[in-house]
Parts: structure tokens; C-alpha cells; sequence
């Protein structure tokens, strides 16, 4: 097998054990809640912890990757983060939770612009769309298993061990990728030849705001269903803890197939109607029934209905994934590591405001309409967004 897909097979498994890792917490929410006395604004902290610090550090984690490397900078990011998903099993209240989960997002921050150094390098343009639409499916793959994994640990060993769980594997991850991975990594992609653009050109560029807008838009939805699907169907449409598993399982699943299918779509439209609506077509179409699916599921009150249309609402957002990250590898060329990490902190910046926002506003209502109100219209503001990009060829 060609070497490239090796690797492309390397990133799209720690893709999973991302995902698993980050949703383990919102899976054992409600049990953590119970343990340690938290309120439902207190665990939104708690998630917002992860999406602060993750977002903080998107930027400086990818250009310490476009400076010293992805294979070295992703050995640290991933020992780290797996060193405090194990740490999350010793907290012992409000506090010990905080810092450890701020610091376990310190530690997944760079994750995916390191993962966008190494695609660049290995994948020419016309193959980037397919190859992130991988990497983003296992990401969902990775949310679809934890339900699997977390939900039976818990019931049998308690939520704790389940952590030490996680954190073991992720090192040993680590020790694949370090013996695997070339350590000068080079391909026979044509590579960029020409001076990547000062951050002053792409601060001055509409299409960079754009993106911006579109990916923080798009972030807010998926951190509704990466920190509060779980509490929302057991708390808010009344499902037991032994239905957790298939329900929160189901919209990561075909999440998994929207990202792949928006990569797919995205490349195939570039090579018949040009790579300006080949890009931005399917983030405009795919938010757009992503909002209204959302508002068609929070009307519904049969549960067995509603959690498909609430399933569909993560399968139509994650069309835009890869699409997105394609976008802004292409804009960053040899600094794909920055300026994915800034589209990837604005997305932070929704998934705090989602976090934190949700909880505050259970809080208040003593429901989850109005959050999932909020969360579409934010939807469909992303594809108007998306509409006003303007893609061009990148500099190769």
C-alpha cells in the first residue's frame, strides 16, 4: 500500500481516539454530576474548561507544528492529553475537575493542524477534500464507539476506571506513530514554491473572515452534541441510561457518513463546476438542513423519531467538516498548521459559548428549547456564511 495512506490510516485512528476521549466526559456526565455535587451551570463549566484552553492553544500548537514538525509536536500533544484523560479518574470535586480538564484540552489543542501539516504533505489539493473527509469520519466513528465502551465500564467499574482506560490508549498510540512515521516527512506531491502570505494579507482577506464565521457557526452545533447530547436525552427526553448507548450512539454514526460524503462530493464538484462552488456548495446546503432538521426534532415528541432527525442534524453539519479544512489548508499553504488552528479556534470559540451557554440556559429554562433554537438559527447564519466565501486555486 502506497505509504501515504498508511499514514492517512495512522491520523484517521487517532481521529477516533480523539473523539472517544472528549466524549467520555459528557457520557459519564451524569454520574460525575451525581458523585461530585455538580449543577448543570457548574458541568457546563466543567465542558468549557476543554473548549477554552483547546482554543487558546490551536494557533501556537500549529505553528510550532509548520516550525519543528508534525511528527514530533503530535508524540507530545497526544502523551499529554492521554496523560490527563487518565487524570480525570482521580478528581475529586468542582475544582480537580476544572484543572484537569482545562489541561487535557491543552493537550488535544494542535491535534487537527498538525493533522493538516501532514495531509498537505502527503496528499496533492485535488485529494485533500477525501482525505480530510477520513480523518473527520473517524472523528465521529471515535464519538459513535464511546457510548459503547464508556456506558458498560461505567455500569460495571464506575466512570474512574473508564478514564484510565482512555489514557492507556492513547499511549499507545503514541509509541506506533513514533516508530511509523517518517521523521522527515516528504512525499512526490508538488509542494508550494511560492512565500506564503504575511498574517496581515490573510487578516485583510473577507474569505478568511468568512471561514471564520461559517466554522464557528458549524462548532456550536457540534458541541452540542459532543458535551450535551447525553445529559439532553436522558435529561431533557426522559431515555434511561441502558438506551444511552444506541441513542447517542446513532447520530455519531451517520455523522461519520457526512463527513465522509461531504469530502467525496466536494472534490468531485471541484473537477465539474470549479473549485469555487465545487468547495462552498456543500456547507451552504449541508447547514443549512442541519438547522432545520434541529427545530423538526425539538417539535417532536415521539423520542424513536426524534433521535433521527436529531442524528441527521450532526450528519447534515458534518458534510462541512472536511469541506472546511480543506478550505483553510488550501489558504494556508506552507502555514496550514496557523491558519487551520485559527478556523479551529474560532470553532473553540463557538464551542465554548455552546458549553457554557447551554448549561446557563438549562439552568434558567429548565428545558433544552431554547438552546436548540439558538443552535439552528447559528446553523443557518454558517450557510449564508458559506455562501459569501469566494474559493480560488491555492498557490502549489
Amino acid at each position: 500500500m502506497n505509504k501515504k495512506y498508511w499514514i492517512l490510516a495512522l491520523l484517521s485512528l487517532l481521529s477516533v481516539i480523539t473523539f472517544l476521549d472528549r466524549n467520555a466526559i459528557s457520557i459519564a456526565g451524569v454520574r460525575i454530576t451525581q458523585e461530585l455535587g455538580l449543577s448543570e451551570s457548574q458541568f457546563g463549566w466543567i465542558l468549557t474548561a476543554f473548549a477554552l484552553s483547546y482554543g487558546l492553544l490551536e494557533i501556537p500548537m500549529g505553528l510550532w507544528g509548520d516550525r519543528f514538525g508534525e511528527k514530533r509536536v503530535i508524540i507530545r500533544i497526544v502523551f499529554w492529553w492521554s496523560l490527563f484523560t487518565a487524570l480525570t479518574g482521580l478528581v475529586t470535586g468542582f475544582a480537580s475537575l476544572f484543572i484537569v480538564r482545562f489541561l487535557f484540552g491543552a493537550g488535544e489543542a494542535g491535534a487537527y493542524p498538525n493533522t493538516a501539516i501532514s495531509i498537505r504533505k502527503w496528499f496533492p489539493i485535488t485529494e485533500r477534500g477525501r482525505a480530510q473527509s477520513f480523518i473527520w469520519m473517524a472523528s465521529r466513528i471515535g464519538g459513535a464507539i464511546a457510548p459503547f465502551i464508556v456506558v458498560p465500564m461505567q455500569m460495571h467499574f464506575g466512570w474512574r476506571i473508564t478514564f484510565y482506560f482512555l489514557g492507556a490508549i492513547g499511549v499507545v498510540w503514541v509509541l506506533v506513530w513514533w516508530l511509523l512515521y517518517p521523521s522527515n516527512a516528504s512525499s512526490n506531491v508538488p509542494q508550494e514554491k511560492t512565500e506564503t502570505p504575511s498574517w496581515r494579507l490573510h487578516l485583510a482577506d473577507r474569505n478568511f473572515w468568512f471561514l471564520l464565521i461559517m466554522y464557528y457557526c458549524y462548532a456550536c452545533g457540534v458541541f452540542f452534541f459532543i458535551s450535551w447530547l447525553p445529559k439532553y436525552l436522558q435529561n431533557g427526553r426522559g431515555i434511561g441510561e441502558g438506551e444511552l448507548a444506541y441513542s447517542a450512539s446513532l447520530p455519531f454514526l451517520l455523522a461519520a457518513f457526512g463527513c465522509w460524503l461531504g469530502g467525496f462530493v466536494s472534490d468531485w464538484l471541484v473537477t465539474k463546476i470549479g473549485i469555487n462552488w465545487g468547495r462552498k456548495i456543500v456547507p451552504v446546503v449541508g447547514l443549512s438542513l442541519s438547522g432545520l432538521v434541529m427545530l423538526i426534532a425539538l417539535f417532536t415528541k415521539d423520542n424513536s423519531v426524534a433521535i433521527v432527525f436529531i442524528a441527521l442534524g450532526l450528519a447534515f453539519m458534518d458534510v462541512t467538516a472536511p469541506v472546511a479544512w480543506a478550505v483553510a489548508t488550501d489558504i494556508g499553504g506552507k502555514s496550514s498548521g496557523a491558519i487551520t488552528g485559527a478556523m479551529n479556534t474560532a470553532g473553540l470559540l463557538g464551542g465554548t459559548a455552546a458549553s457554557l451557554g447551554i448549561g446557563y440556559l438549562v439552568a434558567w429554562k429548565g428545558n433544552y428549547d431554547l438552546p436548540v433554537i439558538i443552535l439552528a438559527v447559528q446553523l443557518l447564519i454558517g450557510a449564508l456564511f458559506a455562501g459569501l466565501l469566494r474559493v480560488s486555486h491555492a498557490k502549489e
